[in-house]
């Protein structure tokens, strides 16, 4: 399945992934290397400390390296078009009350700052839609209603 992300995201996950493999696990390796020669490993705790982090680390890697191998990078600001697709920044009216949302890929969703997922509830739900269509979704609350006001496809605030 493709993973659809910004050039944002895209950017930051790869420079993540840079700095683990070229750095954090390089610098691991060798405070493991440093620790195994100081004797009993059984009890030392910068070798169990160590190892356990570049578990983590691998981890991480294996994680960031699936992510960005299945990604799709799609950059709003190239798209024209009257209704909601990925990456678009609208702007819906709720009882009164005006939200914008910029729909984003899954790894860069962060609600409080205005950014869903094109999987979440709501993003499905607006996906297709257009400047006056009313929009019904389920929530863990409840059913919900918005109608879209605006449209846009310019860059994403982060």
């Amino acid at each position: 399945m493709k993973n659809y992300m910004t050039p944002r995201c895209f950017k930051a996950m790869s420079d993540e992934l840079t700095e683990l493999i070229k750095v954090e696990r390089p610098k691991m390796t060798e405070v493991v290397k440093w620790a195994a020669a100081l004797g009993d490993r059984s009890e030392n705790a910068d070798y169990l400390y160590g190892k356990k982090r570049i578990r983590e680390i691998d981890k991480r890697i294996n994680f960031l390296t699936k992510r960005l191998d299945a990604s799709e990078v799609i950059d709003p600001t190239h798209i024209s078009s009257d209704d909601i697709k990925f990456g678009a920044t609208v702007k819906v009216e709720e009882d009164s009350h005006v939200n914008i949302y910029s729909i984003v890929g899954i790894d860069e969703s962060d609600v409080k700052n205005g950014r869903i997922s094109w999987k979440s509830p709501l993003g499905r739900g607006l996906l297709g839609k257009k400047v006056g269509d009313l929009i019904e979704f389920q929530t863990p609350n409840g059913p919900r209603e918005l109608e879209v006001l605006g449209i846009q496809y310019i860059e994403i605030r982060y």
